[in-house]
């Protein structure tokens, strides 16, 4: 008779489960998930349809099946010679399909709808003259930037030829020993003066420099002709010509642009 099998023997106390990490949980997630699965399946399958999508689905199988012969209005078409796929009209120039079926699902009234179109129409309209008149006032705001940007550049050039022409009015003068100008702009003002000096010829300076009823554009025209009479020089030739024949022969002109 065989050995009988001792139970207290290491070959069955030494017996361990199989207790690596996740697998327990990875099968319990996989369950429940495959559960879940088919509950929702279940409940598709159960789930009662509301009444408008009872209609729908009725409606739209409706329109999906072409009329037969069973339809009343299709038998009389067929009677007057018509066929399927024919357009319409004597002359074969109506509609081919169907006018389409547009149900109308809201409460709001008939025309509502219009109604909302059109305001929505006068709401992008008024949108889209806003950023009209928006881009115009910018445009006329950069075309004013650039005419004032322009007025001041010609104006800090008519500043500048006026003080050439100062300068070599005061040394072209200086020159002939004339002490003192035609007028007192005429030649540049010194800029540094003591507190005594500035004090004594306060007066005086009111009265010498006072040519503030002149434009820059006056005080440049006036010296200009005086030093092309009197000195035969012009500013922008920066050439002091021999007679007047020679100045009106070579030199372009009595201003700026003349020499562009």
């Amino acid at each position: 008779m065989a050995e009988e099998e001792d139970y207290m023997s290491d070959s069955f106390i030494n017996v361990q489960d199989d207790i690596r990490p996740g697998l327990p949980m990875l099968r319990q997630i996989r369950e429940a998930r495959r559960k879940e699965e088919k509950r929702q399946e279940a409940n598709l399958k159960n789930r009662q349809k509301s009444i408008k999508e009872e209609e729908q689905e009725r409606r739209d199988m409706g329109l999906k099946n072409a009329l037969g012969c069973e339809n009343k209005g299709f038998a009389l078409l067929q009677k007057m010679g018509y066929k399927s796929g024919q357009a319409l009209g004597k002359s074969g120039d109506g509609i081919v399909e169907p006018i389409p079926l547009n149900v109308k699902t809201g409460k709001s009234g008939i025309g509502h709808e219009t109604l909302l179109k059109r305001k929505a129409e006068e709401k992008l309209e008024s949108y889209r003259r806003k950023i009209h008149m928006k881009s115009q006032a910018e445009e006329r705001a950069a075309e004013q930037f650039r005419i004032r940007l322009k007025n001041k550049q010609d104006e800090m050039k008519l500043e500048g030829d006026l003080r050439r022409s100062q300068r070599a009015c005061q040394q072209l003068d200086t020159q002939k020993h004339i002490q003192v100008p035609r007028e007192a702009w005429y030649w540049l003002r010194p800029e540094e003066e003591t507190e005594e000096e500035a004090e004594e010829g306060k007066e005086q300076d009111e009265d010498e420099y006072k040519s503030e009823d002149l434009s820059v554009l006056e005080k440049l025209q006036i010296l200009t002709s005086y030093l092309r009479e009197e000195h035969l020089y012009c500013i922008w030739c920066g050439t002091a010509y021999e007679d007047k024949e020679d100045l009106s022969s070579n030199c372009p002109g009595p201003t700026s642009a003349d020499h562009d």
